[in-house]
């Protein structure tokens, strides 16, 4: 973060300032007490089940400079009427100062955090690099991501996620990003939105606040993302998997569940070898490929960092491999298009290694009324994929589809571990759902119980 005074933040946000004026910060704010070092300051925010106006005591002990609250407390501090709308006014003037910095916008129903990864390896590379160290996307995550910059960085990249219309544009309106990238529109969160058009109409927004100087990077896997061409005057570049784009992939092929393709850009042709796993990733890949482009990096620093790059985000498609079972952890989130991909990567593994394929999935939330057609359709995929065992957990809108698929319904995780039992030596096993089903305990106890099961612990 560039240097501040706490008299210069006061100004800023209008607050009531209850500190020495000439205090200065110089590291990014945290609204975790335990994350706070010096020259830091801290964000008490109120949730629905702790106030951290109650942990800005904490914070003082681990360095912060003073809190930034609602109302005056014991301490330094700065009060203002909102704690994330000041975060906001702040990190909005921050970004103008930084008139060097290359902002790099992401979102997209899905892949944004698989993206960010990837571009954070390429982009880190070339210069100095700011990109969060999770879903950081909303009103709280993105400002506070963009306050860890300070003159010396060269890139910030933002994942950008909504619930509602004009979330997006808000965020664009404190990040201001010179480069736009819209992965691609689906169903995920089409309960909040009502239909996938309007779900387009956000993720535009994107795009629509670029300035004619700046780049829009659009996928083109579906028909609402380049479409958006027409809400941008400036650069535009399609990525994706058709001859007629500008960077694209070709010559694909699946080894040991990696993509592997030669990618195409303007500036000509080179072969890539991905390490993260699934076919899902090409066009993450390509997102990246296409910043690349719209940076005029080197066509083979591209490639090479996108064939070194490996998954840093928690509970993405992590493989753990458990004296002779694989088990497949990418608990982090599920919607209609992650769970078909995680599924055929499931079956890709199973095929290589031999064993039995097992699919444990739960809940896939915020599909609105289309949650219950769009769980059987993916019930349906598993059977006409070749899953083995599809595990079903406090989720019966997946149904039961007949063939030579076994379904298992269970009512909590705890009772779906039994069928470890049913475990093989080369079997493969997918764990995924919503985050809130907390699928990330299931993986840990199957993995837990299998290496007690073959004596690796005890």
């Amino acid at each position: 973060m560039i240097t501040l005074t706490a008299g210069e933040i006061a100004l800023l946000v209008g607050g009531q300032i209850y500190c020495d004026k000439d205090l200065l910060v110089s590291k990014a704010p945290v609204f975790d007490s335990r994350l706070a070092t010096p020259g830091s300051f801290f964000l008490a925010l109120k949730g629905e089940k702790a106030d951290g106006h109650e942990f800005a005591a904490d914070a003082y002990r681990n360095g912060s400079m003073f809190a930034l609250t609602s109302h005056r407390i014991d301490g330094p501090c700065i009060v203002v009427g909102d704690v994330v709308e000041a975060l906001s006014i702040i990190a909005t003037f921050v970004r103008k100062r930084l008139d060097k910095l290359t902002v790099i916008g992401i979102t997209g129903s899905q892949g944004k955090t698989s993206t960010k990864d990837l571009l954070a390896h390429m982009l880190g590379a070339v210069g100095p690099t700011v990109a969060p160290g999770g879903s950081f996307n909303n009103d709280l995550g993105l400002p506070v991501t963009l306050l860890e910059c300070d003159d010396r960085t060269r890139f910030c990249i933002l994942e950008m996620g909504a619930r509602h219309q004009g979330d997006i544009a808000r965020l664009c309106s404190i990040a201001a990003p010179n480069i736009g990238v819209v992965l691609t529109v689906g169903t995920a969160h089409i309960g909040e939105f009502g239909s996938q058009a309007a779900i387009a109409q956000t993720k535009g927004e994107l795009i629509q606040s670029l300035a004619p100087d700046g780049i829009a990077i659009l996928g083109s896997y579906d028909e609402f993302t380049p479409a958006m061409i027409n809400l941008h005057k400036g650069k535009t570049i399609i990525f994706g998997e058709k001859s007629d784009v500008e960077v694209r992939a070709t010559d694909v092929e699946m080894r040991e569940g990696r993509p592997h393709f030669d990618l195409v850009t303007p500036a000509g042709r080179d072969a890539v070898g991905m390490r993260l796993i699934g076919a899902h990733q090409i066009s993450n890949a390509l997102a990246v490929a296409a910043v690349g482009t719209a940076l005029s990096l080197p066509l083979e620093l591209i490639a090479s960092s996108l064939s070194t790059a490996e998954i840093s985000s928690k509970w993405r498609m992590e493989m753990h491999e458990c004296e002779d079972l694989l088990i497949i952890n990418d608990s982090y989130n599920a919607n209609p298009a992650s769970m078909a991909a995680a599924l055929r990567t499931l079956v890709l593994f199973a095929q290589e290694r031999g064993g039995a394929a097992w699919a444990f999935v739960g809940k896939m939330h915020e599909l609105g009324e289309s949650q219950a057609e769009q769980s059987a359709k993916i019930g349906t995929l598993a059977l006409e994929l070749g899953i083995d065992h599809l595990v079903v957990v406090n989720a019966p809108e997946y149904g039961s589809p007949e063939g030579s698929m076994s379904v298992h319904h269970r009512p909590t995780i705890d009772s779906a571990l039994d069928l470890l039992e049913h475990f093989a030596p080369g079997d493969v096993v997918l764990v995924k759902a919503s985050r809130s089903e907390q699928f990330q305990v299931l993986a840990s106890e199957l993995e837990r119980l299998w290496l007690e099961k073959v004596g690796a612990i005890e």
